[in-house]
């Protein structure tokens, strides 16, 4: 197994089970299921992870791991979309426009990183649901049309600063060798 993967798992597994004796118990279900051992050595139970949906297979079978079983139900019934990296890459191609294509990959992501956080820090404030803050969201996590939201640019909460785009290009230019 990945080490990296793994790591995260335990890390995973410590967050959602504080309690000592839970963290143990929900490690032993995790090892039997990983290993097709204890609860999980059934040849059915075996069989079938490699033909029914992950969903119906927990359903099925994780009564014998009622703790893994929480985690893996939670995780298989989250609805997956791709909106939140569609967002992004709209935010970077925002930020890195024709008008500022001299800019490093490292400079824009750091603006798409400042803008994608003001974002989310803006709906902290109560004004965040009037006036032109939520015409920066762009329609925030909702699935409705975008006829009444507008652009970027008519938001207050713009990345176009003359004075900040000046300093980035000359800090650009200092560093380009001459050829």
């Amino acid at each position: 197994m990945d080490y990296a993967i793994n790591e995260e798992r335990k890390k995973c597994l410590r967050k959602y089970f504080p309690n000592e004796d839970e963290l143990y118990k929900v490690n032993v279900e995790y090892v039997d299921f990983a290993c097709n051992s204890g609860r999980f050595q059934e040849i059915h139970s075996i069989r079938d992870r490699y033909i029914m949906e992950p969903k119906m297979w927990w359903v099925e079978y994780s009564a014998r791991a009622p703790m893994l079983q929480k985690i893996a139900l939670k995780l298989l019934t989250q609805p997956s979309s791709s909106s939140c990296a569609e967002r992004n890459w709209s935010t970077y191609s925002f930020v890195h426009s024709a008008r500022r294509n001299r800019m490093t990959p490292k400079q824009a992501e750091d603006l798409v990183f400042i803008h994608s956080n003001l974002r989310l820090l803006s709906r902290k404030d109560p004004r965040y649901l009037e006036g032109e803050t939520k015409m920066w969201d762009i329609g925030g996590d909702t699935f409705d049309t975008f006829q009444d939201i507008g652009v970027l640019e008519v938001a207050s909460l713009s990345l176009d600063e003359p004075d900040l785009e000046s300093a980035l290009l000359s800090r650009e230019a200092d560093n380009v060798a001459p050829q």
